[in-house]
């Protein structure tokens, strides 16, 4: 196990608990993706974490297939929607990397709360369009740090920093505005549909990015 994973195993602990704190926007992330689902969507729902969103929106979509690094994760998630008795729903710990991923397989991608933690954001972004159906949508929500944010959300940031730094937390958390992000899927030929930006002690930026058609001369 990597020092990445182990992180994520330990914090899946309180994790449903520290995101309490945000629930507006999940409110408002969750409300905006019904807008573009369908009854015969195929669904990866990427770094699904306690499978919370996956649990909300499996009444909306066919199937959702929800991975995590995190085991503990996903055995978090597979309870909550045993309990919920949904059966739709296809857990598994692995990476959008995993080659048992074929291509253009997916109506929809949920990348909710995940790019601003990943190490190579424009490898993960042209992965998710590669594995995306011709016009399937990417929908995500990711928090904008380099946005406008209080004065609590400013100093979490910067003592984030420094256990980055000193190896306490081994993952980057970029500080993104909303244009580097528009930039990021725009240069992976991904078209936005809707954005908005979110603020509720920080800014996110939740967009619905349909793939676009790469024409060759």
């Amino acid at each position: 196990m990597n020092k990445t994973e182990n992180f994520w195993d330990k914090a899946s602990k309180g994790y449903d608990k520290s995101e309490a704190r945000f629930e507006y926007i999940h409110n408002k992330t969750r409300e905006n993706a019904k807008k573009h689902l369908d009854v015969g969507n195929v669904v990866l729902d990427y770094g699904c974490g306690t499978g919370t969103k996956s649990c909300e929106l499996a009444s909306q979509v066919k199937e959702i297939h929800a991975i995590d690094i995190s085991a503990e994760m996903v055995e978090a998630a597979k309870s909550k929607a045993a309990n919920s008795n949904i059966e739709n729903i296809h857990f598994a710990q692995a990476t959008i990397f995993d080659n048992k991923y074929e291509n253009e397989s997916f109506d929809v991608i949920f990348v909710f709360n995940m790019l601003h933690t990943v190490d190579n954001p424009h490898h993960v972004v042209q992965r998710m369009h590669e594995l995306l159906k011709p016009n399937g949508l990417l929908i995500s929500t990711t928090p904008c740090l380099g946005g406008r944010k209080s004065l609590l959300v400013s100093m979490q940031i910067y003592l984030v920093r420094i256990l980055s730094k000193l190896g306490i937390i081994p993952i980057t958390i970029r500080q993104y505005r909303s244009s580097d992000l528009d930039s990021l899927l725009k240069k992976v030929d991904f078209q936005i549909v809707e954005a908005e930006e979110v603020y509720k002690g920080a800014s996110s930026y939740f967009v619905v990015a349909r793939k676009a058609h790469r024409y060759s001369l």
